[in-house]
């Protein structure tokens, strides 16, 4: 990331510095949605430890109930029980 940043904001970068490969600005999109996509699941973490912190990991954020243990086996961030976050889509 830090090598893009450069080369972005030198006066001398080309958007089109490797005619056979992406583009700087497809290069910084990506890696900025990768960036998003981190600090996203970073946070959700953050919940779910405070959430173990607190007693409420493993109960369903909207309904109350437990959320099964193989859903958070698949999800340990899931703040919400399985039918409650198929209502949510």
């Amino acid at each position: 990331m830090t090598e893009v940043r450069a080369a972005r904001s030198g006066a001398s970068a080309d958007d089109e510095h490797d005619p056979e490969g992406p583009t700087m600005t497809q290069e910084w999109s990506q890696r900025t949605a990768v960036l998003a996509d981190a600090r996203a699941e970073l946070a959700d973490i953050d919940h779910a430890l405070a959430r173990i912190a607190d007693g409420t990991y493993g109960t369903c954020n909207k309904c109350g109930k437990r959320i099964t243990v193989p859903r958070l086996e698949a999800r340990p961030t899931a703040e919400l029980c399985i039918d409650c976050a198929r209502l949510a889509r």
